[in-house]
């Protein structure tokens, strides 16, 4: 019920965010403008609509801060991407590249903020559990109820890495209209199934239905700050139902599918990959 709520909740502030800023565009809508791989004008103003959709709902259904904290940083930083910065040095090995030769990229410091970020939420999902798990463990105490295993140092680590990996696997995938927003709808609807996790999911879902129209019709892209906030909101979700083993797999396949897109193009795979290919073109103009 919380997961429909807060999508429900995220659904209706991501849309009306978008109209709002489509009709007073913050620097004018030109600043928003860029070209899809069609060729055609679209603008990345659905990105800060869905962070505010998705923070809000899951603000306003008590998901907890570190939700709120991932999804608004992460927007935050992608926009520093969108409008500052340059083609230059693309993908996660020529930014670091390029950092390793001096010079610091928008892409490289998005990079690091990600990690620093994602640290954050993830150590704000830990301390929820620790005080949750204390007052079971005093509840136990006097007979009412029994503790669990408090997260560790290290699992509060391989859980900030799973957030920062995630925003950015979100990102790679936002090369075709409503791609992003597809993998955000199937992945928050899987996380969702934990009551840890579904007020976030669910608001990660909520935000991605209330923008799809528009992004499969090739008129708005989430960018660089929509599909970062959504990749971190999905992977704070999965860091609150998951223990140590489930984050440890969840980044083993995060780092594998990133190495993967310095070599493979996923849109080459999924195009040539029947049930993928009618599912990414499934509502697309």
């Amino acid at each position: 019920m919380r997961a429909l709520l807060s999508g429900a909740v995220a659904g209706a502030l991501s849309a009306g965010a978008l109209r709002l800023l489509r009709g007073r565009p913050p620097g004018g809508a030109t600043t928003w403008d860029r070209t899809n791989h069609a060729g055609r004008t679209v603008t990345l103003l659905e990105g800060p609509a869905y962070a505010v959709g998705a923070a809000g709902g899951a603000a306003l259904l008590g998901a907890g801060p570190a939700p709120v904290v991932a999804a608004v940083s992460a927007a935050g930083l992608g926009a520093l991407d969108d409008l500052a910065g340059d083609s230059s040095s693309k993908g996660l090995k020529g930014h670091l590249g390029a950092l390793a030769r001096g010079e610091v990229t928008t892409g490289a410091v998005k990079i690091l903020g990600l990690g620093l970020t994602g640290l954050v939420s993830a150590a704000l999902v830990d301390r929820s559990a620790r005080s949750a798990r204390s007052a079971r463990r005093l509840a136990f105490a006097d007979g009412v109820g029994r503790g669990g295993a408090i997260p560790s140092a290290v699992d509060t680590l391989v859980g900030g890495a799973v957030i920062a990996g995630s925003a950015n696997l979100l990102n790679l995938l936002d090369l075709r209209p409503g791609r992003a927003l597809k993998v955000t709808i199937l992945l928050g609807a899987l996380t969702a199934t934990s009551p840890r996790s579904a007020t976030a999911a669910g608001a990660a879902v909520g935000a991605a239905a209330g923008l799809l129209r528009p992004d499969l019709a090739g008129e708005a892209m989430l960018g660089d700050t929509g599909a970062n906030s959504a990749g971190a909101l999905l992977g704070t979700a999965l860091v609150q139902r998951t223990g140590r083993r489930g984050r440890c797999v969840a980044l083993a396949v995060l780092c594998g599918l990133t190495l993967a897109s310095e070599k493979v193009s996923f849109t080459r795979v999924i195009e040539s990959t029947p049930g993928l290919r009618e599912l990414d073109a499934l509502g697309r103009r």
